[in-house]
């Protein structure tokens, strides 16, 4: 069994990472190769940037921010936010990024999935989703920041952001994020059985049985958490250390 990975995200705005409840009351909390820095060396895996921003004034900005942070840390960056062609994906590979994750343009224009494994591989190719249970046992996927829902299954969209060339599925519970509660493992579930590639758990991880967990009850390939991390709650190292005594394989320093 591969090693599985546990990945902080990193919540960027004009160049500063920032902590907020909900999107409200958003403060600069510091700067984000520094953070990265630091995740590094706890024994992050990857670390995630995402543009909160998200607009074409601000990806001069997310490129910048790559740029400095791929000097100093040597694990994968992930960078998503308000991606709306093939040029922002090159400009942010040339920056220094490993993969590129695509979300409601993806679901405007899904040839962009294929044209962006086409011209980068698919192992650049992040496909977010978010998604909200319909209380039928369907997953229905939201883009806009959750504020609109497409009426599309989140099975059926990730099987063909799969064909379409997609390396990875980075998939996000609307029903557990930011609940501290646990993960989704239903949504999981239904996900990794939809597709190939590698799925990664987001929204809900809150303690370390949840990560415990979802590795055990799900095929997810990695789980990603931001304010447990962001806070100190826990360390990388502190999950981890816990997996690895529970059998579970991970890289340890």
């Amino acid at each position: 069994m591969l090693a599985k990975r546990i990945i902080p995200c990193l919540d960027v705005r004009d160049g500063k990472v920032v902590k907020g409840i909900n999107f409200v009351d958003i403060k600069e909390v510091g700067d984000p190769a520094e953070c990265a820095i630091a995740y590094d060396a706890q024994g992050a895996d990857e670390i995630v940037f995402l543009d909160i921003t998200a607009t074409h004034e601000g990806r001069g900005t997310m490129a910048e921010v790559v740029r400095k942070t791929a000097k100093h840390v040597f694990v994968p960056l992930t960078v998503g936010g308000g991606i709306r062609g093939v040029e922002d994906f090159r400009a942010l590979l040339r920056a220094g990024a490993d993969k590129v994750s695509v979300n409601s343009a993806a679901i405007k224009n899904p040839e962009l999935i294929s044209e962006a494994a086409a011209q980068f591989g698919s192992q650049c190719v992040v496909v977010a989703i978010d998604a909200k249970g319909d209380g039928a046992g369907r997953y229905r996927v939201h883009i806009h920041g959750g504020r609109i829902d497409t009426g599309l299954d989140a099975a059926e969209w990730a099987r063909e952001a799969e064909r379409r060339g997609a390396g990875e599925i980075l998939l996000t519970s609307m029903d557990t994020d930011g609940t501290k509660n646990g993960f989704d493992l239903a949504m999981l579930n239904a996900i990794c059985a939809a597709v190939r590639i590698p799925v990664i758990a987001s929204g809900g991880g809150g303690k370390i049985s949840d990560f415990t967990e979802v590795f055990r009850e799900t095929d997810a390939d990695a789980a990603l958490a931001a304010s447990i991390f962001h806070y100190g709650e826990l360390s990388v190292m502190d999950v981890k250390t816990e997996l690895a005594r529970a059998g579970i394989p991970v890289r340890l320093l």
